[in-house]
């Protein structure tokens, strides 16, 4: 397995997971029969939780990109040391911008997306030239 599916894999598998920790606040602020049911705003379900929620989103929006380019890479066979240092990189941004969003740290949230997105410029830029 190439590096880039590699962090392809691990990606999607921290995005599978995410939704855990708050899908179970949201069961201790709801009840089990509100968070079975559709789902509305539940009041008291902790900042963290709403926060990790939005990370999650965040972190589908970007898989897709990410895929896409890692796939088109492998097929393309552009595959090289610039792309797998770009997996791994934006692997481990997703990782920072999750907690950072999770625990609202600023600025370092912002440099972590910014850094994964830098990671999708260079894999397409891989491919194109």
């Amino acid at each position: 397995m190439t590096p880039e599916l590699y962090y392809l894999a691990a990606t999607a598998l921290l995005t599978a997971v995410i939704w855990v920790p708050y899908a179970l606040n949201y069961i201790i602020a709801g009840g089990l029969m509100n968070a079975v049911g559709p789902h509305a705003d539940v009041d008291g379900m902790a900042g963290w939780a709403i926060r990790m929620k939005k990370a999650h989103a965040n972190a589908i929006e970007n898989l897709v990109v990410f895929a896409a380019l890692v796939l088109v890479v492998q097929v393309a066979g552009a595959n090289n040391d610039t792309t797998a240092l770009a997996a791994m990189v934006f692997f481990w941004a997703r990782v920072a911008h999750l907690l950072t969003q999770t625990f609202g740290i600023p600025w370092v949230r912002t440099l972590a997306f910014a850094t994964g997105f830098g990671c999708q410029v260079v894999l397409a830029l891989q491919v194109i030239m």
